[in-house]
């Protein structure tokens, strides 16, 4: 076997276990979380996962990163330097309802992590500066929107981010006791996309209040 072929071998099954680790995480939590039974998912070992991560806490640590990397890469991705300044910030919101959706794991893990009051995620230092760039386009969208005397001068890009994404976390972490309590099924296909348009209405709205 070359080292070539080793190395993605290596980089497949430290994606697997990251994959399957998610899932387990965001279903029993930190504390009740078995690396044996994540193990027993990927067919591999324990002695592999402590090969690779270093044991339960190192695995946890790689996967609240990976969940943050995820939500970065499509900040990241969006191209809105061409769109005018409530279009891009519309494209911004839905974009952000959409992984969400997409990654339901990520929130319950999010919630999971601010039950152990940040614990784990005060070790994971690189998450601020991969934080930087999406809150860099919303503040070049802003002083977009605000040049054009589209937006209102008093909010800046944590207040942007900090509304969409509670407006996003709640759909999710919600869904089933919001939905029980007023007859709504939240994951409804039609009911996704009014909430998906919704966003993009509010933060729209309110920036040119």
């Amino acid at each position: 076997m070359t080292e070539q072929v080793r190395q993605r071998d290596a980089e497949r099954t430290r994606a697997e276990l990251l994959t399957v680790a998610t899932e387990v995480f965001a279903e029993s939590g930190y504390s009740g979380a078995r690396v044996d039974v994540i193990a027993e998912r990927t067919r591999t070992t324990k002695r592999m996962i402590y090969y690779y991560f270093g044991g339960k806490e190192g695995l946890y640590l790689a996967v609240l990163e990976e969940a943050y990397r995820g939500i970065r890469a499509a900040e990241r991705d969006l191209e809105v330097g061409e769109l005018a300044p409530a279009e891009a910030m519309r494209r911004l919101a839905e974009t952000t309802y959409d992984h969400h959706v997409a990654h339901q794991d990520f929130i319950r893990l999010v919630a999971i992590e601010n039950i152990h009051r940040g614990e784990h995620i005060r070790r994971l230092e690189s998450l601020r500066d991969l934080g930087q760039p999406a809150m860099s386009l919303v503040d070049e969208v802003l002083a977009r929107g605000r040049e054009a005397g589209e937006f209102r001068a008093d909010v800046d890009a944590f207040d942007v981010h900090l509304v969409i994404s509670a407006y996003c976390v709640f759909q999710v972490a919600n869904r089933w006791t919001f939905g029980h309590l007023f007859d709504r099924d939240l994951g409804a296909p039609e009911e996704r996309d009014h909430l998906r348009s919704l966003i993009g209405d509010v933060v729209v709205s309110w920036l040119a209040a």
